[in-house]
């Protein structure tokens, strides 16, 4: 076995392989960039080594640097994560020419697989069905229209050497093609270092379904079952599970018997993933092999018990696979939610900044992995896992150069259900301040009808959310549940604040029972009631509701039952009541006596500056390009200038007709949130 393994990566993924490596009892080895050497990875790894500047392209995407930093360590192995150079058959041969091992696919078969357009060509040729698309290779723009027009609109614009979401753009007209070819170049070339791009007919309605590889130098290759992987934005995975609810047992093994095909017919070794496209009659479409552990594997793993990783370097050091296809089991259902760090309030754009605040769940083990004294209860969410593959930490900082997952948090359940509340539940726990982040999002994706009935394809953002992602609305019930929470703790810290003060031993304040409660555009008549075990609260002379809970104020997080039904809020005192978060809401809640309330009313409300004749930067990043000049009379719609964050392209647009003004900012300048890029008459 390896002694020492070297990580060419970062984040989370470095840290979920040192994890396993030291599990086996393997050295490790980590590289970083100056942005990195302060990162979670580094300080995880036996070992670091320093291989350059911020920037991808002259750090982790270095061939030569990541070889000298294995041989500068004496590392025998080099695990490659995802992304970077996971995929590059270069780095492969590099290492092979130095006597180091790659823990990955041979060099041909990455070469073959990793080609989008070779690899649908080997694809049909082993008897995999493939979608309709031009298979060669685009020279320019007016020959990318002239393609889409023969394939027939909806079609989609992919980076050949691709994946990730990265370089994707769907087109559904001329004008699309137009605007999405030169972005799909840029971004292509600048993940991947590779910018050729083809063309594919786009199929309505799908699903994305793959299924999991994994091979020896043997000869041996078997199929771990389906990802469900159907929740995207912007072509991105946010959203994953397994199995999928969709497939029935023989569709399952048809499309696994073709991945098998597929990987046997370029000889391939190790873990792999071939994804599909499924359509609404479960006719199912070659879409790409990526030739390297996804990022979604955490599911697969919770319902097999199979360590992937350790697979892969098992693999690599020239052992036979330990299992065969009939040992497969699949027991139970997996979830796994992408943390981002983009806001969903703001159209999803990227976010960074340090985190002020960082607090994951519980890691909890149970299922395939742990299965001695664990409940079969479907209801009990006790009897679920939680997992949580993350690469920062609490004050580390989420940087304008690289991809923004923050964390994986998946959980695990004995059916469906059970895994989605438990799910709920972990979320719920899930403490994130100081950059804006998907975790509301996701909260509401789980609470979904459209979701929980499994009813899902890759246009579920879209489709769902057409004018973005706003809050989420409670019913009622569960609005007048949150508030009566908020009573609660307000009484409780109003009650603490007189002791602490003393004014109550002096009989100078006393904390009344009766309160206004403010939420959004409603308001409860609070009538509170406190005895040693909790709280009795009346909301406009209705049923009571008893109330018991641990919370204290400070904590941010509150542990509350109500009338038997526990509840997990997200808690922050401010200025007269509670800023509380639960589910996709944020709801600021006020308290007032009834004379305090009377006295609000006398306020005057705070009237938000204009900003409606400036385009203000949403995001950190670069300017990409301006695309007009001062002067320049605009159309609704029209693009106005290109940012990059995080290695997407972000192209920014006019809201409405308009002549520009001045222009503040030129190409290559850095941005900060709410620049003004220009001005308008």
């Amino acid at each position: 076995m390896f002694k020492k393994l070297l990580i060419a990566n970062r984040g989370e993924i470095a840290c979920r392989v040192i994890r396993t490596a030291h599990k086996m009892g393997i050295s490790t080895v980590a590289v970083y960039s100056e942005a990195d050497k302060l990162s979670l990875h580094t300080q995880m790894a036996d070992e670091t080594i320093y291989i350059g500047d911020s920037s991808a392209r002259q750090s982790y995407l270095v061939i030569e640097k990541i070889i000298n930093a294995a041989q500068e360590s004496g590392a025998d192995a080099v695990h490659p994560g995802y992304g970077f150079l996971s995929e590059n058959p270069r780095f492969a041969k590099a290492l092979d020419a130095v006597g180091i091992i790659f823990i990955g696919p041979p060099s041909t078969a990455i070469e073959l697989m990793g080609d989008k357009i070779t690899s649908k060509k080997i694809a049909h040729e082993a008897g995999v069905n493939i979608v309709p698309g031009f298979m060669g290779l685009i020279n320019d723009v007016d020959e990318a229209i002239r393609i889409s027009k023969d394939i027939g609109y909806p079609v989609m614009l992919k980076a050949s050497a691709g994946g990730g979401g990265k370089g994707m753009r769907i087109a559904w007209c001329d004008q699309d093609v137009q605007e999405g070819f030169h972005s799909s170049k840029n971004e292509a070339a600048s993940s991947f270092g590779d910018d050729r791009i083809f063309i594919e007919k786009f199929i309505t309605h799908p699903r994305h379904i793959e299924m999991q590889v994994l091979s020896d130098s043997c000869g041996n290759c078997i199929f771990l079952g389906e990802r469900e992987c159907s929740i995207q934005r912007r072509n991105q995975k946010v959203v994953e599970e397994s199995p999928s609810s969709f497939l029935d047992e023989s569709t399952r093994n048809a499309m696994g018997r073709q991945a098998v095909a597929l990987a046997k017919a370029v000889n391939y070794v190790s873990a792999g993933t071939v994804e599909f496209i499924v359509d609404k009659d479960k006719n199912f479409y070659f879409l790409e092999m990526n030739t390297r552990l996804q990022v979604e594997h955490p599911v697969t793993e919770l319902i097999t018990g199979i360590d992937l990783v350790e697979q892969m370097i098992r693999v690599a050091n020239g052992e036979s696979l330990a299992i065969t296809q009939d040992d497969v089991s699949v027991t139970g259902w997996a979830v796994e939610n992408r943390l981002y760090a983009e806001d969903p309030f703001r159209d999803f754009l990227p976010s960074t900044g340090r985190l002020t605040r960082y607090r994951p769940p519980a890691e909890k083990v149970a299922g395939p992995l742990s299965m001695d004294g664990v409940s079969s209860s479907t209801t009990d969410v006790s009897s679920c896992a939680v997992r949580v593959d993350t690469g920062v930490f609490e004050g580390g900082e989420i940087s304008i150069h690289y991809d923004p997952m923050i964390a994986k948090l998946c959980t695990w359940g004995y059916d469906r259900m059970s895994a989605i509340e438990a799910m709920r539940v972990a979320l719920d726990c899930f403490e994130v301040e100081g950059i804006g982040h998907n975790l509301p999002f996701v909260s509401a994706v789980m609470d979904h009808p459209r979701f929980i009935s499994g009813n899902i394809t890759t246009g579920f953002i879209s489709e769902e959310y057409p004018e973005g992602f706003t809050q989420v609305e409670l019913s009622a019930d569960c609005l007048k549940r949150i508030v009566v929470c908020a009573a609660a703790m307000n009484q409780f810290a109003e009650i603490r604040r007189t002791h602490v003060s003393g004014l109550v031993h002096n009989n100078v304040r006393k904390v009344g029972k009766a309160w206004l409660a403010t939420v959004l555009d409603d308001q409860f008549k609070v009538e509170v009631t406190t005895d040693p075990e909790g709280s009795v609260i009346v909301l406009d002379d209705c049923a009571p509701y008893r109330v018991t809970s641990d919370w204290t104020p400070g904590n941010t997080l509150a542990n509350i039952c109500v009338n038997g039904t526990s509840m997990v809020l997200k808690v922050q005192m401010v200025t007269g009541g509670f800023r509380i978060r639960f589910r996709g809401a944020d709801l600021n809640i006020q308290f007032h006596s009834p004379r305090h309330a009377e006295l609000a009313r006398l306020m005057p409300k705070k009237v938000p500056p204009d900003t409606s004749k400036l385009l203000l930067c949403p995001m950190p990043g670069l300017v990409v390009r301006i695309d007009v000049v001062r002067g320049q009379k605009v159309q609704e719609g029209q693009s106005l200038c290109t940012i990059e964050a995080m290695k997407m392209e972000n192209i920014l647009r006019a809201e409405r007709i308009g002549v520009v003004k001045t222009i503040n900012v030129v190409a290559n300048d850095s941005l900060a949130v709410d620049d003004v890029i220009m001005e308008f008459e």
